[in-house]
């Protein structure tokens, strides 16, 4: 099991690093983010909503109120955790163009929040894979759905701080690698709180829901072209579809 998860937080990291060199062999990159962002959103309403949720009310002791309860603690947090990131943020650039200094800083914001971030996708995979090996699974491939247009983002965001190509991977490279330390810290000290793991699998359920609904969805809202709202549309709904066969191809044992 803890080869697993091991394995599963280290492709994540790489495939995210992928997702980064294959976006710049395209003609029209912003098309093929916004088909990413479409496809992640649907995944990740689907695992949260049809996978997560269930398995922490039907493996859990608590009342199911107790999970429900948890989700929106989850919801709650990780809003003012970007609350933050994003005040500081705005620090960074409230002078117009953004100078040395302030480039540095929105670099290094970036990168505490990306490593933060990473550290919960990793803790959110041990904790499927500690419930169910093909909950696991199915977690590991929608935090791959999610992280590859959320570390092209960033490697925007790096660049645009002053960052040169190659330092821009590499740190991007270091700070996915960050979800390995989450997977491994819940792996070790989550087992002694066993009967908490509904809890956790419900706060990555909220996890699932507040990025797909705060952060992906809105940004889809941005479009303005006919064709393009119904093309993303269509990519969202491939996404719902996908992991839901998904669920069904590997179902989870009880």
């Amino acid at each position: 099991m803890l080869l697993s998860i091991i394995l599963a937080t280290v492709l994540v990291s790489l495939i995210s690093l992928t997702g980064i060199l294959i976006i710049f062999k395209k003609k029209n990159k912003h098309s093929f983010l916004k088909a990413l962002i479409s496809i992640a959103a649907g995944a990740l309403l689907t695992v949260a909503l049809l996978d997560l949720l269930p398995e922490a009310i039907e493996e859990s002791s608590f009342d199911v109120h107790i999970i429900f309860k948890t989700v929106l603690i989850s919801i709650v947090f990780f809003f003012l955790l970007e609350r933050v990131f994003h005040w500081h943020h705005c620090h960074c650039e409230e002078h117009g163009k953004p100078n040395l200094q302030n480039k540095r800083n929105l670099a290094m914001v970036n990168l505490i929040g990306d490593g933060i971030h990473n550290f919960v996708d990793g803790a959110l995979i041990a904790s499927a894979f500690l419930l169910d090996f093909n909950a696991g699974m199915v977690v590991t491939l929608a935090v791959i759905l999610h992280e590859i247009p959320q570390e092209i983002t960033d490697f925007g965001v790096l660049l645009y701080a002053g960052l040169s190509k190659t330092k821009a991977i590499l740190y991007n490279l270091l700070t996915a690698s960050i979800a390995v330390l989450g997977a491994l810290a819940f792996y070790y000290f989550g087992q002694s709180v066993e009967n908490l793991l509904p809890l956790a699998i419900a706060f990555a359920a909220g996890n699932f829901i507040y990025l797909a609904t705060a952060d992906l969805i809105p940004e889809l809202h941005h479009e303005e072209n006919p064709q393009k709202i119904l093309s993303h549309s269509v990519w969202l709904v491939v996404g719902v579809l996908f992991m839901y066969f998904v669920g069904q191809i590997l179902p989870h044992g009880h």
